[in-house]
């Protein structure tokens, strides 16, 4: 069995995530500690009372889907012996390719946190409230082709592109909001639902080109070095190893798409001795990960670990 670790992005948060973890292990409190030293704030305490309007702030949701997937991480280590380098792969989706870096041992926790508490505040602050908007194309129709012809026909009037593709059935859109809407209308003519998404900010788009630069600045001076094991890079959908190469992706990812079909598809097809990767195992909060793989991957097992009981049980079948 060929086993690869995934990491959720932003939308898998919700009020009560990784309470069961604090309160079943002191690894999973020990890191939860840590990061509210690393900012300077009772992120935990939000995490797990909320208020909900707080959390899903794109600066507090970021580093707390981080703190979750860390938690788990640091428990399969401590208490069961299970350690991340025991995966072939690891990935995260968006921010979670930051989780995935700090699981890997490439960047510290605190480094992790502080880096992620910026990229969000500085998401926030590069488009006003308003002029972006986001879209998920779904339905049996849409493929990465319409997406790209639905994208087409709103760059006509704005900024518009692809900024997910998740899977066939679910590719997201982002750019200037009357640039979504055509699209939407136009990927309606071709087949596919179109639902506005409840986001902040168009992510994943050139209009997020100030907080990319943010970024690269920050991470200018951070420290980051070659992974444990190799972390599959969403720009490229391929693993990638070295430091350099690493910060230069982590900052063309703010703008760029995030290519996670393609990402599941390679770390499934690799080959790797007995063939490509058989088990994905989402680690931390939520289970999209784990329904994207089900979809892009059918003949692979795929499940969530983000509770004591979830962890135990992959312990004893791993």
């Amino acid at each position: 069995m060929t086993l690869a670790l995934l990491f959720p992005g932003q939308g898998s948060q919700s009020v009560g995530m990784g309470a069961a973890l604090a309160d079943a292990f002191a690894s999973a409190r020990e890191v939860y500690a840590e990061i509210d030293d690393a900012l300077g704030q009772k992120l935990s305490l939000l995490m797990r009372e909320g208020p909900e309007d707080q959390l899903t702030l794109t600066e507090n949701a970021q580093p707390a889907l981080m703190a979750v997937s860390l938690a788990a991480a640091r428990v399969l280590k401590v208490e069961f012996c299970v350690d991340v380098s025991r995966a072939a792969f690891v990935a995260g989706h968006s921010l979670g390719e930051y989780s995935a870096l700090c699981a890997a041992g490439s960047i510290t926790l605190a480094d992790t946190a502080r880096l992620l508490k910026l990229r969000g505040q500085a998401m926030q602050r590069a488009v006003p409230v308003g002029r972006g908007a986001m879209a998920s194309l779904i339905g049996p129709k849409t493929d990465l082709a319409l997406a790209e012809a639905a994208a087409a026909a709103g760059s006509e009037v704005g900024v518009c592109v692809v900024a997910n593709d998740n899977n066939a059935g679910n590719i997201v859109i982002s750019g200037d909001k009357a640039a979504v809407d055509r699209a939407i209308e136009k990927a309606k003519e071709l087949g596919a639902r179109a639902i506005p998404l409840n986001v902040s900010a168009p992510f994943h788009c050139p209009l997020m080109q100030a907080a990319a630069d943010e970024m690269a600045e920050a991470l200018s001076d951070a420290r980051i070095v070659a992974p444990s094991i190799a972390v599959v890079a969403n720009i490229t959908a391929r693993p990638e190893t070295d430091p350099e190469v690493i910060r230069r992706l982590l900052v063309e990812q703010v703008t760029g798409r995030v290519r996670w079909r393609e990402s599941m598809e390679w770390m499934a097809g690799q080959d790797s001795g007995e063939g490509g990767v058989t088990r994905f195992a989402e680690i931390g909060s939520g289970k999209v990960l784990t329904g994207m793989a089900k979809r892009i991957v059918p003949d692979a097992e795929s499940g969530a670990l983000n509770t004591p009981e979830e962890l135990e049980a992959f312990v004893k079948s791993f």
